[in-house]
């Protein structure tokens, strides 16, 4: 037995061919797991509080997905607060003493999760929650009944971009367009028992969410001419809107953008924080920029299992395909060794992945072959932990959403 298993290890350092400081660093683990390494990420975030040029950035947490890392960067000057995607996460996140400051970002009809803000004084103050209609107010008194306590409201106002009747640009988010509907509709919320008006999220997906370096130069072209004109209009739309919202409630935040947008988001003088996590992570969706360039942080090991053809290596799974629209963009990317690529017909599959191209041809049984999700939180529902890197040491493991038990999708 133990001659079995030394000969297994000896094995595995034979067929370690890839000077890649990663493989060094996770030469006692088993692929597939997944890694974070904490020097792209640390210099990600002091880039993100550069670009931000002394607004506070706002932490997406769906971008990270793991209580260590949100934690290690909330301890960094430049950032303050939470943006959780449910308010069930938002609570735990109280309960674990992460946060005291979070908005979660997308309305919620979680009856148990709204139950379990109600009864938390802690959790009530440290909340705020997202609405862009009375309908959102009715569902809360439905879940908590009448002459519940104050819950704390952010009033979401669609970022955007409308040239032309019937032309929309951007993400389905709020029917929230114009100042005379956001002025109608925080009125009413002044008006309901049980809610207090404290924030105003506005999120220009077009910008932050859409690279101007990703395509032809014809097509960047288009992109970067409409981004431009959409930060415009709506630097105009939402200054007006705060100012006429200012008159009714106490605004504590004005919250914009995110990781694509931060430097138009950022000159505002309307908006007083700004939301970012990919560029923590830097998935391959985020490598189109024209503004930014971040290192990539998060990355996945497969073992090579077949060898099918000459220059064809079989790895095992790595079917992890990003939401959105379907296509090559949401596909993982071969990151290392370099010169690899999907194959067309097959992809990226459920219990194998094809890998194909001049560095093929160098790879053996057991290898490692490094690859990057398409967005950058959703990696971290694939794994129980990540493995924390610095250089070609490993510094520790830490439990993903996932490892901690905690599905909130």
């Amino acid at each position: 037995m133990r001659f079995a298993f030394q000969a297994l290890l000896s094995y595995r350092k034979s067929v370690t061919t890839s000077p890649n400081g990663y493989d060094l660093a996770t030469k006692d683990l088993d692929p597939p797991f997944a890694i974070v390494d904490l020097d792209a990420f640390d210099a990600n975030a002091d880039d993100l509080v550069r670009r931000a040029a002394g607004k506070p950035i706002r932490v997406v947490s769906k971008s990270v997905r793991c209580r260590y890392l949100l934690e290690r960067v909330l301890g960094r000057d430049g950032f303050e607060g939470l943006m959780c995607y449910s308010l069930a996460e938002a609570v735990w996140h109280v309960e674990q003493s992460t946060t005291r400051d979070i908005v979660v970002a997308y309305p919620t009809a979680d009856y148990e999760a709204l139950r379990r803000l109600a009864a938390s004084d802690e959790a009530r103050a440290a909340i705020t929650i997202m609405v862009d209609s009375t309908e959102h107010l009715d569902l809360v008194d439905a879940a908590l009944g009448h002459g519940h306590p104050d819950i704390r409201v952010c009033l979401e106002l669609d970022a955007s971009w409308r040239p032309l009747p019937g032309v929309h640009v951007g993400t389905r988010r709020s029917p929230v367009f114009t100042v005379k509907q956001a002025v109608s509709f925080a009125r009413e919320i002044a008006a309901r028992p049980g809610f207090v008006l404290k924030g105003l999220m506005a999120y220009e997906g077009q910008i932050a969410g859409l690279g101007d370096a990703a395509g032809s130069g014809v097509s960047n072209s288009v992109i970067g001419w409409m981004q431009r004109r959409s930060a415009a209009e709506i630097s105009r739309r939402r200054g007006a809107v705060v100012r006429a919202v200012r008159d009714i409630a106490d605004l504590e935040f004005v919250n914009g953008g995110g990781t694509g947008s931060i430097e138009t988001t950022g000159a505002e003088p309307a908006v007083t924080e700004i939301a970012a996590g990919s560029g923590l992570v830097a998935p391959t969706l985020f490598d189109g920029y024209s503004r930014f360039h971040p290192r990539p942080a998060a990355l996945f090991a497969l073992p090579v299992v077949r060898r099918p053809a000459r220059d064809v290596a079989t790895l095992f799974a790595g079917g992890y395909i990003a939401s959105g629209p379907a296509g090559a963009s949401r596909v993982p990317s071969p990151y290392f060794p370099a010169g690899l690529k999907l194959l067309g017909f097959e992809g990226a599959g459920e219990v194998q992945t094809p890998v194909t191209g001049p560095a093929a041809r160098d790879l053996r049984l057991g290898d490692r072959v490094w690859l990057r999700h398409a967005k950058a939180g959703e990696l971290a529902e694939r794994f129980d932990a990540y493995h924390l890197l610095r250089g070609d040491q490993l510094d520790r493991t830490v439990p993903t959403y996932r490892g901690e038990h905690k599905n909130f999708g």
